[in-house]
């Protein structure tokens, strides 16, 4: 019996841990605790909470995801592709409302690897992801560009098309200096990788637009560069526990919500996790993984954070910089966690506009134009999925898009497959020569008031109507319909109901139907539905020579 194994890949790590490993692992961790920290304060703002609440989140589901989950290597915090949610959430539901979706997410997500449900989100259609990650990137460009240049605006509408028309209409009203600071800190983290591999550009940018700005107010009095300071009270204080007041109305409010903050973390966190395999040579346990996951964004917003999930880019910088057991993911939550006590306060210097810059580039970094450009060159049904999902990502939201992103999918799988599965007459003889397994290289000859079809392919609520749609193109009342089997892998209730109705019909009409070929797995399953009540035992055959001998007794009414 296979037993259920979510063992954290933490657990092996230690059986041949050694003081190697440990020096590898110290500095990847140091180097992406601090990649993490310009990347949660920006991405906690943007989602509509305090800076600190991204560093919280940052270290929670950062220590738990590597504690507790199947991939060596991955990192787990923040990231872009909750702005959007979050920050939906928060204006409809409030903070409250968010905590409480998030901790129904981590529910969600411990029984999607509880259910095995790992391998099967894998199989989400890649221009779904494609399509929602670029809305996603879309979305959070769109929400900075009043920071980016400073523009003077009450109250930023929600909807897109409305947010750009408000922008055009207030541009006059940017700020020379803040659009310096922004446009200044693109380019640093644009080109710092062509200067140093190992120090992350926004942090580069951060740590020099914040100098900047300083030397700018105390020297130039120039003070309408606003900063984190002007926005939020900055505080390293640790928060307290809080259970938030759930009640059923709440729950059932925010089962949506909360299901898309489930499904999009279990994708994130499984794309990272897979991309991180390729690199180290690794495969890491899915369902174990989405456990971690669940586990995380249930503590997370205990503590005041926000949901979480695998962050590709930290990943890979972990991988860069030596990291290879979750040794390194544990040290990165540490790292943040005395950046957090200790220097936090000096965050509220960090210019938003800068700040807007970290996120220009995640944004352009998660949109993936090169992926969206190839698809276009796709089946049309592909393209129709990506330009839908996408749409719907940037002028709807998130939830609306992959649901009805999912139901497309899923309706042209279906038009797909019932386009494998064909059905064909055979009218005078039957060439059995493919059929060489069995020794039956002979060709059959159909006796006179017998028609024979041939299903190939699964024979499902897709492909039902064909079979009937054939048969009526015929027109004539044979005494026996033979119908083949052979290549049918399974059946479906939709199927099983056609061909119920096939007997009940053909019964009235004084016509015999006999099967051929019918695998073990079929077979069980007509068994199961009672279908051989109908048809009887006589009239199943192993074998299309048995099915012709049936047919001919039939016929001459033996």
């Amino acid at each position: 019996m296979k037993t259920f194994d979510l063992k954290p890949q933490l657990f092996d790590t230690l059986k041949s841990y050694n003081k190697k490993n440990f020096m590898s692992d110290l500095m990847a961790g140091i180097i992406v605790g601090i990649v993490a920290l310009p990347l949660a304060i920006a991405f906690g703002i943007a989602s509509g909470v305090t800076p600190e609440k991204g560093i919280i989140t940052a270290i929670v589901a950062g220590f738990l995801v590597s504690l507790l989950g199947g991939s060596k290597v991955q990192i787990g915090g923040p990231t872009g592709a909750f702005i959007v949610i979050i920050y939906g959430i928060i204006q409809k539901y409030g903070i409250e409302g968010l905590t409480i979706a998030t901790i129904m997410a981590g529910v969600f997500l411990i029984l999607f690897g509880l259910l095995k449900l790992g391998t099967i989100i894998k199989y989400i259609p890649y221009p779904i992801v494609v399509g929602f990650t670029s809305g996603i990137a879309v979305t959070i460009f769109t929400t900075q560009i009043k920071d980016l240049f400073g523009l003077t605006i009450d109250t930023v509408p929600s909807d897109f098309v409305e947010k750009w028309i408000c922008y055009i209409q207030h541009f006059s009203t940017a700020d020379l200096w803040c659009s310096l600071v922004g446009v200044l800190s693109v380019i640093i983290i644009a080109i710092t990788p062509k200067f140093s591999k190992k120090i992350p550009g926004s942090l580069v940018a951060i740590i020099v637009m914040t100098i900047a700005a300083l030397l700018l107010k105390q020297y130039a009095d120039i003070t309408s560069i606003e900063t984190i300071g002007d926005r939020f009270n900055v505080s390293n204080a640790i928060p307290d526990v809080q259970v938030p007041v759930m009640t059923w109305e709440t729950i059932k409010s925010l089962v949506a919500p909360a299901m898309t903050i489930a499904v999009l973390g279990a994708i994130e966190s499984l794309l990272s996790a897979t991309v991180a395999d390729g690199v180290i040579g690794d495969h890491h346990n899915s369902n174990t993984e989405l456990v971690a996951q669940g586990v995380a964004n249930l503590a997370s917003p205990l503590f005041g954070g926000i949901p979480a999930t695998g962050a590709i880019a930290r990943t890979m910088t972990n991988i860069n910089n030596g990291g290879r057991t979750p040794i390194a993911g544990i040290i990165h939550a540490v790292v943040l966690l005395l950046i957090f006590l200790f220097f936090m306060p000096l965050a509220k210097y960090i210019p938003m506009a800068c700040l807007a810059g970290v996120l220009v580039i995640v944004s352009y970094g998660m949109c993936g134009w090169r992926s969206f450009v190839a698809l276009m060159k796709n089946p049309k049904s592909d393209v129709t999925v990506l330009l839908i999902t996408f749409f719907l990502t940037i002028i709807f939201d998130l939830t609306v898009a992959i649901e009805v992103g999912l139901i497309i999918a899923c309706l042209l799988f279906m038009k797909r497959m019932s386009e494998t599965t064909d059905v064909k007459v055979i009218m005078d003889e039957i060439n059995e020569e493919s059929d060489i397994s069995k020794g039956n290289i002979e060709h059959l000859t159909i006796p006179e008031g017998v028609e024979v079809y041939e299903i190939n392919g699964p024979y499902f609520f897709g492909a039902g109507n064909k079979f009937e749609e054939i048969m009526a193109s015929f027109g004539d009342r044979p005494k026996v319909r033979i119908i083949r089997m052979r290549k049918v892998p399974f059946v479906d209730s939709t199927g099983i109901h056609n061909l119920t109705n096939l007997c009940e019909m053909s019964k009235n009409e004084g016509i015999t139907i006999v099967l051929s070929g019918v695998s073990e797995k079929v077979h069980a399953q007509l068994q199961k539905a009672r279908f051989y009540d109908i048809l009887g035992e006589e009239n199943i055959c192993s074998h299309i020579n048995l099915a012709l001998e049936r047919a001919k007794e039939i016929v001459s009414g033996k």
